[in-house]
């Protein structure tokens, strides 16, 4: 199983951007920015003029999370900012979940769904197969920095087995508390994706390659997954 590494632009230090855009360049697979509205969640972050911004200087493909209320506003700025991959949650889009699965696919981005802690895979399978990604959120979503929630861990083999058995091509992604304390629990469970934050990844060093290095060698050295 190929393992990849997506850093959470929100937690990175933005006075720094562009240092440490050019060290992320090097290391990871893609980059997370979220998108937070204030009204799906309390917080408020990145937007598609951040996408825009960054797009000329990242190598990348950049993950856009949609925290928000409304993620149909946001898909058309987004694709046009250059993001990659589209991922809104399932909470907020299955009342519409074809048109905007759809409606991504259209701006050629590919669609992903985050689900919540207390959402079950079950509200995915109407439409599980057109997707590209399905985040699992381990935290409550709106902030970082939130303790590991372990009654998510078998919804990820749920979503493993689901794949094996169907044949589905979604990747499996896991947001939240993802560290050294949680990564071997998190492998054995079937991610494929880690999305790296404070505590799993910038906290580590203020020197991000080096950061970057402590995160890469706990993580093989508690999974035994090689590089």
């Amino acid at each position: 199983m190929k393992v990849l590494f997506n850093p959470s632009l929100m937690c990175m230090n933005l006075m720094e951007l562009k240092a440490q855009l050019e060290i992320i360049n090097e290391k990871a697979d893609l980059v997370h920015v979220d998108i937070m509205d204030g009204h799906y969640v309390k917080n408020i972050t990145l937007s598609p003029f951040f996408v825009e911004s960054i797009r000329a200087a990242c190598k990348l493909p950049i993950d856009c999370h949609l925290m928000v209320t409304n993620p149909e506003d946001f898909v058309a700025a987004l694709a046009k900012a250059g993001a990659d991959y589209i991922v809104p949650h399932a909470e907020t889009i299955n009342a519409q979940a074809f048109r905007i699965i759809d409606m991504i696919h259209s701006h050629k981005c590919k669609a992903g769904v985050a689900i919540n802690p207390a959402t079950p895979v079950s509200v995915l399978l109407p439409y599980i197969h057109r997707l590209d990604k399905i985040t699992v959120m381990s935290v409550d979503p709106g902030f970082a920095g939130q303790p590991f929630i372990p009654e998510v861990l078998p919804k990820i083999t749920e979503l493993k087995n689901l794949k094996a058995e169907k044949g589905y091509s979604y990747l499996i992604e896991v947001d939240g508390s993802c560290n050294s304390k949680t990564f071997k629990r998190l492998y054995d469970a079937g991610a494929e994706v880690y999305i790296v934050g404070s505590s799993g990844l910038f906290n580590n060093d203020p020197d991000l390659a080096k950061a970057w290095d402590i995160m890469t060698d706990a993580f093989y050295k508690e999974t035994g997954c090689k590089a």
